[in-house]
């Protein structure tokens, strides 16, 4: 089976610095897959080339068998890639019920005209979107008493929720999760962690995250790829990736990735 995205020699320059560097890797359909480094590693450069805010000075970007790059954001979203952000980027002044709207919109087909006269169409299909908007707040365990809700009065996790929501509104096929659990505290974290799994196995969605949580990215990735100054330097199970010495370096430092050597114990379990 081909993989859903298929990152060949991904490179990505800003004038002389080199953020990502020949970077291959894919990723199969119905995983769950983390992608790791430290900070500065490159992580969110290449999310951002997976979505089309940055062209890919070099290498190709292929999801679901089509040639992504140069891809306008709108438009990746329409062929099934939905994400998060690592800084919330709800609009803040909108409810919750409207931002998890506003997702949708990528998915509704009437135009100007059918908005302007408001059709019976126009109305079936806003009063589908709304029933959608609504089991979404309540499939993220917002309910819709959070609905009305202006998205910046929103409890922090909460917050994340509704991004979660507003991702899966754009019904993807791919969802991208940056830093999902940053700032979120150990039941917060918990309970997302679960909500990943329930989108994956409920939802048949394929999730690509980056996190620094090392115990919630280790406990639930399948496979980890982990990037350092732009290049990729280790793959495979997280308990490859967590005792190899590449990356026992890159966040630790040399010392301890020579005490590391020979199978030594995962230093990422109380991180």
């Amino acid at each position: 089976m081909a993989p859903l995205l298929l990152a060949r020699g991904i490179t990505k320059r800003f004038g002389g610095l080199t953020a990502v560097s020949d970077v291959s890797f894919e990723i199969e359909k119905g995983s769950i897959v983390g992608l790791i480094g430290p900070n500065g590693a490159g992580k969110t450069t290449f999310f951002n080339m997976i979505t089309g805010l940055y062209t890919p000075s070099d290498g190709d970007m292929i999801f679901d068998g089509q040639r992504i790059n140069g891809t306008k954001p709108s438009e990746v979203t329409k062929l099934g890639i939905g994400r998060t952000f690592q800084n919330i980027r709800l609009f803040a002044h909108m409810t919750a019920l409207e931002n998890v709207l506003v997702g949708q919109h990528c998915r509704m087909h009437t135009g100007l005209l059918g908005t302007l006269f408001r059709t019976p169409s126009m109305r079936a299909e806003e009063k589908e979107a709304r029933h959608k908007a609504f089991e979404l707040l309540e499939y993220v365990g917002l309910g819709r008493n959070s609905a009305d809700e202006m998205a910046k009065n929103l409890p922090y996790g909460d917050q994340r929720r509704l991004e979660v929501a507003r991702a899966l509104a754009t019904n993807p096929k791919l969802l991208l999760l940056d830093e999902p659990t940053a700032g979120m505290n150990p039941k917060e974290t918990d309970a997302l962690t679960k909500l990943i799994y329930q989108v994956r196995d409920e939802r048949d969605l394929t999730v690509l995250l980056i996190e620094h949580d090392m115990k919630v990215v280790m406990g639930i990735s399948e496979r980890v790829t982990v990037l350092d100054r732009g290049i990729k330097i280790s793959e495979g199970l997280p308990r490859e990736v967590q005792t190899d010495p590449k990356v026992v370096e890159a966040y630790l430092g040399t010392g301890h990735a020579a005490k590391g050597k020979g199978g030594g114990a995962p230093v990422f379990d109380k991180a």
